[in-house]
């Protein structure tokens, strides 16, 4: 995992690593504006396009400094510099790399306070100003600067922050920000990149390795982490000689009425192509020639009419409760049933996650490590309305921690709450998976992966990321603009082979 840090940490990761590499601040600064010009002129590379770097007086403006006299050494031609200060304060580092700008010949503008922002022939704006220490609304000069800049319609590259954007906690509704078309920011990515306040404000992001210590990141015990493609890979199990059906578990879904069908048979596709032995769903006999004819693989458990169904509840290693279900009284009724008898963790998702909203007496029953799968309204109707993202993230850690859950909160970067406080971020996925029927897939394969004997956190950490990996094999290779899910469930057993070769 890769531990997501909030600002304060990162300060004590810079200190930690000055320390004890040991490093100067200016050569960290260095090392880190070099690590910015790598990407910038992979991507950038004519040098006759004329760049305007925006420097505040602190740290990010000195790695703004640094950056400008790199690009210039990298003979681009056309590169200048506005200091801006509105502050009267200025850091050490920034002095320093000021200096060895102004050794290079390279055009200096300076910007005071009241002074009307200069003319703009630059197509590319680095924006150098405030960095991650913002812990304020911009107001008064910077807030126009950055108004005025937003007006120009420039192509804009954040060094590490875009000016005004917070890097963790609240981000204000109306923030000013300087729009930044691309992000390349230190060491991994902030927090707030990862939540959907981001999208008014930032394009996309890259992050560059600028040399901390992992080794004491990890040390600091973040509650966000970020998962990588090795983690999944330490995760799953291979399958054995002299295994058979049983061996990989019974998973049963509970889902789907006579209208919302494609609900059940989508989740039990999950489950099926997640690798369950056996997956057994529990539909309405109207569903049943739809369900034979879908996938023959799947056996049913016929519910008809107002008698709850027989069902052996020793026969399954996993239950997943709710796609398409509904929620009248009947639906009520068979989720009270589910909850009385079954006692292992289970995936509550969708029409299941809507009863425990409007009946608060059920959320006694769930049973201990449990998986909730809600979208956001799911969510906000489960915990209450919230105003932002970064509160949202707040409550689900509380919740996950208070009732012993797992919350999976499903989004751009699906986010996994435990019972330990941890909030793991998901790096799989694209907006090629934006299409009804996702998430009842996503659930069939956590009642696959639970089926098969992974703990509630494999199951969250590796299900969600081989979802998402799924869509991302399916959609970007063949740039396709929309992935069903039933082609995603296909492809489950590719994918996963892919992550265990």
């Amino acid at each position: 995992m890769l531990p997501l840090l909030i600002s304060s940490q990162v300060r004590e990761a810079d200190a930690w690593t000055i320390k004890n590499e040991p490093i100067s601040s200016i050569n960290l600064m260095e090392r880190a504006s070099k690590a910015f010009v790598g990407w910038f002129i992979n991507h950038f590379p004519e040098r006759n396009e004329r760049v305007s770097v925006y420097c505040g007086t602190g740290n990010n403006g000195g790695d703004g400094l640094a950056i400008a006299r790199m690009l210039h050494q990298h003979k681009y031609q056309h590169v200048s510099v506005k200091v801006i200060r509105f502050s009267e304060r200025s850091t050490t580092d920034f002095d320093a790399n000021l200096q060895r700008l102004q050794d290079c010949g390279i055009n200096i503008i300076t910007l005071n306070k009241g002074d009307a922002p200069p003319a703009e022939d630059s197509s590319i704006i680095i924006d150098a100003l405030l960095g991650s220490g913002l812990n304020k609304p911009l107001e008064g000069d910077y807030k126009t600067l950055v108004d005025h800049l937003n007006g120009l319609e420039k192509t804009v590259v954040a060094v590490d922050v875009p000016t005004g954007f917070f890097a963790d906690g609240e981000v204000p509704q109306d923030a000013t920000v300087l729009h930044a078309d691309l992000v390349i920011t230190f060491q991994q990515a902030k927090i707030n990149f990862l939540l959907p306040e981001s999208k008014n404000y930032i394009a996309c992001w890259e992050s560059v390795n600028i040399g901390i210590s992992e080794e004491y990141t990890h040390s600091l015990n973040s509650a966000y982490q970020y998962i990588e493609e090795k983690d999944i890979r330490k995760i799953l199990k291979h399958r054995t000689r002299f295994s058979n059906k049983g061996t990989y578990g019974h998973a049963l879904i509970i889902a789907g009425e006579a209208r919302t069908m494609g609900a059940a048979l989508l989740s039990s596709a999950g489950a099926a192509y997640a690798g369950a032995g056996l997956t057994t769903a529990c539909i309405p006999g109207s569903g049943l020639t739809a369900l034979n004819s879908y996938l023959p693989e799947l056996m049913a458990i016929i519910r008809d009419g107002d008698t709850l169904p027989k069902i052996d509840w020793d026969k399954f290693s996993s239950i997943a409760f709710g796609p398409g279900l509904g929620t009248d009284e009947k639906a009520l009724e068979l989720f009270a049933y589910v909850l009385a008898n079954y006692k292992k963790p289970m995936v509550i998702d969708a029409d299941g996650l809507n009863l425990l909203a409007n009946n608060s007496t059920l959320w006694q029953a769930i049973p201990a490590g449990s998986i909730l799968t809600p979208h956001v309204k799911e969510f906000d109707r489960l915990f209450g309305t919230h105003t932002n993202w970064w509160a949202r993230l707040q409550t689900a850690k509380q919740q996950a921690a208070e009732r012993n859950l797992y919350i999976v909160l499903k989004n751009d970067y699906t986010i996994t709450a435990t019972p330990e406080g941890k909030l793991y971020f998901n790096s799989s996925s694209n907006a090629a998976m934006a299409t009804g029927g996702m998430g009842d897939v996503l659930t069939g394969i956590l009642a696959s992966l639970l089926a098969q004997g992974y703990t509630p956190q494999q199951a969250c950490i590796a299900g969600v990321y081989i979802h998402g990996k799924a869509g991302d094999e399916l959609a970007l290779p063949n740039r396709m603009n929309v992935v069903l899910p039933g082609k995603l469930a296909q492809q489950l057993p590719v994918t996963m082979a892919k992550l265990m070769a």
